[in-house]
């Protein structure tokens, strides 16, 4: 699946707007990251703080806030990874996006 550039481009803007977002980290991510960080407690909630395209076959990263200001991980991952409640701001867009990768059938490493 090759992003639509133009929609790509328009929810990023938007995304950076609406920092931070609160997001929920699914369990299979939440596995993930207790595996590559052990001393750190992985929460069910976090805020997304940052957001950066990766091109074509990396999508829209989401930077976290798993571990605080002073952490010395920076955790970033796939927007795909993550949930957002419908009362989230750009909720809807961001299902729409994540609909568009899952039905292309790409996988996205985090």
């Amino acid at each position: 699946m090759i992003d639509q550039h133009e929609k790509t481009e328009l929810l990023i803007a938007r995304l950076k707007e609406s920092l931070p977002i609160e997001a929920n980290i699914t369990p299979p991510l939440a596995k993930l990251l207790a595996e590559k960080s052990p001393e750190t407690p992985i929460p069910a909630k976090c805020n997304v703080i940052s957001v950066f395209y990766t091109g074509d076959m990396g999508g829209i990263t989401c930077g976290l806030d798993i571990g605080g200001p002073h952490t010395k991980t920076p955790y970033l991952v796939s927007i795909t990874n993550l949930t957002f409640y419908r009362h989230v701001p750009l909720s809807r867009e961001i299902e729409a996006y994540q609909g568009s990768i899952r039905i292309s059938g790409v996988t996205r490493a985090s």
